[in-house]
């Protein structure tokens, strides 16, 4: 599961909102599907070098925003993107994905980092923070 979770300690992105994005991004294009189990807070902390808290905080948000659930014996699954933000044929096309990938790699080739890609991204839909 780190494979698709990569975070930036020199990015003015915090790292729970780093690994926030990342999982509901994973969730949005159908790579982390409902009933996916997610790793545990301490596990994927380790792996990605960082404190617990931080990836406690990501999952708290995610529950919130209605992506995850925690169940006490099956611990944190995924539960979908919720109607209201699924795209209409039900998952990102192929296409799509792959032009998000691209653009991405290429940010990264720049020498981008992610809160970069992402204020990239929303000046071009028009939504400037």
């Amino acid at each position: 599961m780190t494979a698709g979770i990569a975070v930036d300690l020199r990015s003015a992105v915090p790292p729970y909102e780093q690994i926030r994005t990342q999982i509901s991004s994973l969730i949005a294009v159908g790579s982390l599907a409902a009933g996916t189990r997610l790793p545990t807070v301490r596990s994927l902390a380790a792996d990605l070098g960082i404190a617990a808290g931080t990836v406690a905080r990501a999952y708290k948000e995610l529950e919130q925003a209605g992506l995850i659930e925690t169940r006490r014996r099956n611990g944190t699954v995924v539960v979908g993107m919720p109607d209201s933000v699924r795209p209409a044929g039900g998952s990102v096309p192929a296409d799509l994905t792959a032009a998000v990938d691209r653009y991405i790699a290429a940010g990264r080739a720049a020498g981008l980092d992610d809160g970069t890609l992402q204020d990239i991204l929303r000046l071009r839909l028009g939504h400037p923070q």
